[in-house]
């Protein structure tokens, strides 16, 4: 395996074990545990199987194993204690540690192994809203800390969104239409390319009989007015998570309106985080909510 990153500094291992450089650094001097190594110019730096073996350690801990017992495990069991407790338990924090060293590593063998085991035993649904959504929500704070790269989260979101496709697929190929007259356009506005929320959506309202139409990136509001008149009954669905930004969302919305919903029987649904400057809107044709969980729950 090509490791691309191998060398971690004592604040990665924090960022991505949740455990202080402080306590790191006394489990280190108290118990051995760790052998970090020496650059030229004198900095310590970990390896991989250090992190391997600090996540592993993390997860023990947080399962009730004092520090002093792990550490007089022999290397090769502390591994097998770790997936004798995931087995037993519905614990979700073992399969993200996975997911964490298969991003690391770019390593999609270890993805493709840990999302197959998980299936066996929970629904998709289940694994987006428990795996790969707190998964995700540390991602965002391993690439803020620069314990990764976003080489290291367009990996990992590429591979969720392939598992959202294909779930999708499987969802169309047993489509049964509803007898609603509903029609949902999936979009995100211009230069908003965020859209495993939005992929998610498209999957549940498919799963659900409904009629989707999934546009995808960088929507300008003018296409989406053809759509008007060849659907009576539309409800407009997107994700606002860095675009429009709050200096132009508010004039974004009121483009959409006097293009859009004023002219229709239509609605618009918003998630995102940007949808925390729409907290003063009173138009009732628009809805917004912090996560994607919160719009499929309104439908």
């Amino acid at each position: 395996m090509n490791n691309i990153k191998s060398k971690f500094s004592i604040k990665d291992l924090e960022n991505l074990s949740g455990i202080k450089a402080h306590t790191i650094r006394i489990w280190e001097k108290r118990y051995n545990l760790f052998e970090p190594n020496r650059t030229d110019t004198n900095i310590r730096y970990y390896s991989l199987a250090s992190l391997q073996k600090i996540l592993n350690i993390s997860y023990l801990n947080s399962n009730g194993y004092k520090i002093s017992k792990i550490a007089n495990l022999k290397s090769e069991e502390v591994p097998l204690l770790v997936k004798e407790i995931a087995e037993q338990s519905d614990e979700n924090v073992h399969a993200i540690n996975l997911f964490k060293l298969a991003m690391i590593n770019f390593d999609q063998a270890l993805f493709y192994q840990t999302y197959n085991d998980l299936m066996n035993e929970f629904s998709f649904k289940d694994i987006f809203y428990t795996i790969f959504v707190p998964l995700l929500d540390k991602i965002g704070l391993l690439w803020q800390t620069d314990t990764i790269t976003p080489a290291h989260e367009h990996f990992i979101v590429e591979l969720i969104k392939q598992k959202i496709l294909i779930n999708t697929d499987n969802a169309l190929s047993g489509f049964k239409h509803s007898d609603s007259d509903k029609t949902y356009v999936l979009f995100l506005p211009d230069n908003e390319v965020h859209e495993l929320g939005l992929l998610y959506t498209n999957y549940e309202i498919i799963n659900q009989g409904a009629h989707a139409i999934y546009l995808g990136q960088s929507v300008p509001i003018e296409s989406l007015q053809y759509l008007l008149s060849q659907f009576e009954n539309i409800t407009f669905v997107s994700c606002f998570t860095v675009k429009p930004d709050k200096e132009h969302i508010l004039k974004y919305i009121a483009e959409f309106d006097k293009n859009i919903l004023s002219k229709s029987n239509s609605n618009l649904l918003i998630s995102g985080r940007m949808t925390a400057y729409l907290q003063d809107i009173t138009n009732p044709k628009i809805a917004a909510f912090k996560t994607t969980k919160e719009v499929l729950e309104s439908l």
